[in-house]
């Protein structure tokens, strides 16, 4: 699909490929849940990987076959983002995730641009807690978007940004949903994690580790 593919950009998601915050995530819903006694498990929290704070909870809601009205709802949401804004202003440097930092300096002395792309709305507080905020060219967040993966426009917006079209970008991504989003973009999609959840993906790794620009030539081309 890309057989001389030339990398110019690295647009990477956020929770689950840059940082470990999903689990921030998940004892943040935990709570909202008991509050609200709904049986919510780690399994559960699978169904929500990839997904807006609003469809999380609409999730959520279903899993309790609870409906509320549109005020209360958007309380929850506060709510579940105060307790988790708290969780992640303690992440320091230890939560990034491994090769990524060094992944990120290398492709900045090699004149490779790198954004962010990522659904949080809270991705530059984060970034900025773990000490890599100022190692992205670009940050767009759920701050800058009004359709969520798998619409395409959050990865679109950071190509944007590093004034470069889809074909010259690999997008870093662990949920289905950023895969199927890089996809439909135009982009290289390269997953993060489990093979059998990303089959759709261009290509597949475990993790960063270890991960280089020789190594991203060699899986683009």
């Amino acid at each position: 699909m890309y057989p001389s593919m030339k990398i110019s950009g690295c647009i990477f998601d956020m929770d689950g490929v840059v940082v470990d915050s999903a689990k921030h995530h998940f004892t943040a819903w935990k709570m909202l849940a008991d509050e609200l006694s709904i049986q919510f498990s780690k399994q559960d929290n699978k169904l929500l990987k990839g997904l807006s704070r609003l469809d999380s909870l609409e999730k959520i809601l279903s899993l309790g076959s609870l409906e509320l009205d549109s005020k209360t709802k958007l309380q929850l949401m506060d709510k579940k983002n105060s307790i988790y804004l708290y969780l992640v202003s303690k992440m320091g440097e230890n939560e990034i995730l491994p090769g990524v930092k060094d992944l990120i300096l290398e492709l900045r002395r090699e004149g490779i641009g790198v954004c962010l792309g990522s659904s949080s709305k809270n991705a530059t507080v984060i970034l900025k807690n773990v000490n890599l905020f100022n190692l992205f060219d670009g940050v767009v967040d759920g701050n800058h978007i009004t359709l969520s993966k798998p619409d395409p426009e959050v990865f679109l917006k950071g190509a944007e940004i590093l004034g470069l079209s889809p074909s010259e970008c690999i997008v870093f991504e662990d949920a289905a949903s950023g895969v199927e989003a890089a996809l439909s973009g135009g982009f290289f999609a390269l997953g993060i994690g489990d093979a059998s959840e990303l089959s759709s993906a261009n290509s597949v790794v475990t993790d960063l580790s270890g991960m280089t620009l020789k190594k991203l030539n060699q899986i683009t081309g």
